[in-house]
């Protein structure tokens, strides 16, 4: 088995991808209040600020900062992923996951990370949060998705409404 390296910098920013096993299911949007719920709990235990996410059916992307001194986002997943599956009814049962004994085997194993570098990194990932529910198909505007942090830039006057991609995009994050 390969063991994976991960990028260990406290206080730093993340972009994370983090998938459900099956990517048909709508378990993520279905029980959002559920998965707001357990990312709160999550927070409270480990501080972090959501700068930014999207959630969508079966997966969602997010930035993540850490506080200052505190580089250990897995501890945070682990939590959120295993209370989320706790909370709706069970797929199965546990799973064999590396010799350990893993939740119902409703998320896919791992995540994806990314370690944020500059504020131009940053607005290219920003970009991506908000226009992935464009790119899936499911709205023909970021701003048409209902549970993405576009609302909150949009209000905050981060994000103009219907911004065209280019530049623009790289310009208004940085602002933010």
């Amino acid at each position: 088995m390969p063991k994976y390296i991960r990028t260990r910098k406290p206080g730093g920013t993340f972009f994370f991808t983090v998938r459900l096993a099956d990517r048909t299911a709508t378990t993520l949007t279905d029980r959002i209040h559920h998965l707001r719920s357990v990312t709160r709990q999550t927070r409270d235990r480990y501080p972090f600020e959501i700068d930014e996410i999207v959630i969508l059916p079966s997966v969602l992307h997010t930035i993540w900062t850490l506080p200052e001194g505190d580089g250990d986002f897995s501890i945070r997943w682990q939590m959120l992923k295993s209370l989320f599956s706790r909370g709706i009814p069970t797929m199965g049962g546990p799973i064999q996951h590396e010799g350990r004994m893993r939740d119902s085997g409703i998320w896919q194993p791992r995540f994806w990370e990314h370690c944020i570098h500059d504020l131009h990194d940053q607005a290219a990932h920003r970009q991506m949060i908000f226009h992935a529910p464009v790119q899936a198909g499911f709205v023909n505007r970021p701003q048409d998705w209902p549970h993405s942090s576009i609302h909150r830039a949009i209000a905050l006057g981060t994000w103009k409404v219907d911004q065209k991609v280019g530049s623009a995009y790289a310009t208004n994050a940085i602002a933010s």
